[in-house]
């Protein structure tokens, strides 16, 4: 058995965050492709359309779950599941035709394929890895020398492999 670790860093400019992220996500290998497909049909389902066909490339997280996401949310009560994939395909498709129902169907639907993505990758054994550093922590001089941030998420990762049975890989 082998684990695959998804490693992603948020805050690294240094700008709008008083913290860097550095969170991975672990999982199975047998289980990837499984999990690709589910999310892939959820948002055909949820969206009513894909997100790449929408957005020409991956949809990014802090694209999908954004403030005003959560106020265009409730600024009308929760749409019936097919209206919300409807309204939000419209509105994909065709982002200048704005109205209030499509920008409360989008901003719904990005909830709740969020929520179906942790239930589902959560449903598929992925174990989560997180580290947190301020912003002002001192970095090391070499360019080449690890960060220990990175060094501590690779510990964590290590010592989950190592307790768990059947001896995996990662």
């Amino acid at each position: 058995m082998s684990w695959a670790l998804f490693i992603d860093e948020s805050g690294q400019d240094r700008r709008n965050s008083p913290y860097e992220v550095l969170a991975g996500v672990a999982i199975e290998d047998r289980k990837i492709w499984p999990l690709i497909r589910q999310l892939s049909d959820a948002q055909a389902h949820i969206f009513g359309m894909r997100l790449f066909q929408a957005y020409g490339q991956e949809a990014k997280a802090k694209d999908l779950i954004k403030t005003k996401t959560f106020k265009h949310a409730g600024q009308l009560p929760s749409l019936a599941a097919d209206i919300r994939a409807r309204l939000s395909r419209e509105i994909l498709l065709d982002g200048t035709a704005v109205t209030r129902e499509r920008l409360t169907a989008l901003a719904q639907a990005k909830i709740a394929y969020c929520e179906f993505a942790l239930e589902l990758a959560h449903s598929h054994g992925a174990q989560a890895f997180a580290t947190m550093v301020p912003q002002e922590a001192p970095r090391p001089p070499d360019d080449d020398a690890m960060r220990k941030d990175y060094a501590f998420l690779f510990e964590r990762f290590y010592y989950f492999l190592n307790g768990s049975p059947d001896d995996p890989m990662g």
